[in-house]
């Protein structure tokens, strides 16, 4: 079995369009959440959202090619060149088919479908777009990225809801680790900031309605949470195996020792209440890395500010780590960038390996009335400096789908 390594990373978040301006402002406590600009959002009971703002897609690409991309491609696109970028290196001809590309995508052009089908209806089928398909299929983000970079190795798509960016990655690793592919572009991409998402999350009950007050609305981890607040962008890393990187000379950013993955087989958007089936993902990552539980310093948990997955990710910690968990240094990013869906384990693992790379966590913003259920450190005061070795990245999703990536700070 191989090693494997992160040797780049990048975002695009609601916080910042490259990743160190969303680093730093993650870190200084900024929001990304306010009221919605994409659409008229009146009449919806949602108003908010975190949206990427400022984004400008022919910065990494033309006008003409930007046109034949929805967004979550465009992030995705203009991430992976980020991304390659701070790597310091393009994929040679001759290694093309052992590099690959796996994006995870929750809900795919959502936007392009709620536009075309306005058109069907209007003025008939004559007036759909030629290119309406290959804009709005899911799996079109990690087909740009392959087309961009000259990619011939794995050419993947993920779609498994919220946990679609971590399932990513945790195939990315797999696949090096298995010696299928030498070097992987991996993470999530989203963009469903839509009328129709707005209103098929509200009647679900999964939104938060704080209206008044966008900045403070989603409030992981705390008493009175209402609800996620819906995100959008991208988050990339690149991993080679361990020779790859270090034939190249490439900095390496940390290790990827774990990945866990499982299913509740309990309900359709409700987790188990003693959160069994997240427990198993995380016990699982720690498992493949041969670790003992109590070696595990920072936890990036999936956080989302809605009642069940709090209460249910904090007992499922507890289940794992038992006597530890106290100590164990967690946060929830989506006070501060709302939910990401497709893209939210591409963001969070982002972070988790920063932590690591520079011995600082990020606190969790919002927790006003700290929920006695929820009574691990979440780091309510803010970041945090600690050297940690070991960081965990959870990630769950409606259907029981459930992700967990294990990092550790890299030693030669």
């Amino acid at each position: 079995m191989k090693r494997v390594v992160v040797t780049a990373l990048a975002t695009i978040t609601p916080l910042g369009n490259d990743l160190e301006t969303s680093w730093t402002n993650l870190l200084a406590g900024k929001s990304g959440i306010a009221k919605v600009t994409t659409f008229d959002a009146t009449g919806h009971d949602t108003q908010i959202a975190g949206e990427v703002k400022d984004f400008d897609p022919t910065k990494f690409m033309n006008p003409k090619a930007a046109r034949r991309m929805e967004k979550f491609s465009q992030y995705a696109v203009s991430a992976s060149k980020m991304l390659m970028d701070q790597a310091g290196w393009a994929i040679p001809p001759e290694e093309a088919h052992r590099a690959g590309v796996i994006i995870g995508v929750g809900l795919g052009g959502l936007e392009g479908i709620e536009t075309q089908h306005k058109k069907l209806m209007e003025a008939g089928p004559g007036r759909i777009s030629p290119f309406f398909i290959p804009l709005i299929i899911a799996n079109m983000a990690a087909g740009m990225v392959s087309i961009e970079h000259g990619a011939r190795g794995a050419n993947i798509c993920t779609t498994t809801a919220c946990a679609s960016g971590t399932h990513a990655i945790g195939c990315a690793f797999s696949d090096i680790k298995l010696g299928r592919n030498d070097v992987m572009i991996c993470g999530g991409a989203e963009s469903t900031i839509t009328p129709l998402a707005f209103a098929g999350f509200n009647a679900s009950k999964a939104l938060s309605t704080r209206n008044d007050d966008p900045e403070h609305a989603s409030r992981p981890f705390d008493k009175d949470r209402d609800g996620f607040v819906m995100g959008e962008g991208c988050g990339l890393m690149l991993l080679e195996s361990l020779e790859h990187a270090k034939a190249r000379g490439a900095k390496i950013l940390a290790e990827v020792v774990g990945f866990g993955a499982s299913g509740d087989a309990y309900h359709m958007t409700a987790p188990p209440e003693d959160g069994s089936g997240a427990a198993i993902a995380m016990q699982k990552a720690v498992e493949e890395a041969g670790i003992e539980p109590v070696r595990v310093e920072h936890i990036n948990a999936h956080g989302t500010s809605t009642h069940l997955n709090d209460l249910c990710e904090t007992r499922a910690i507890k289940k794992v780590f038992g006597a530890h968990a106290g100590k164990i240094a967690i946060c929830s990013n989506k006070g501060q960038i709302g939910h990401l869906l497709g893209a939210a384990g591409g963001v969070e693992a982002v972070f988790s390996v920063m932590a690591l790379a520079t011995g600082t966590i990020p606190g969790t913003v919002n927790q006003l009335s700290p929920d006695p259920e929820c009574d691990l450190d979440y780091g309510a005061s803010g970041p945090r400096q600690k050297q940690a070795e070991f960081a965990l990245s959870n990630s769950f999703g409606f259907g029981g789908t459930n992700a967990c990536m294990l990092f550790k700070r890299f030693e030669a």
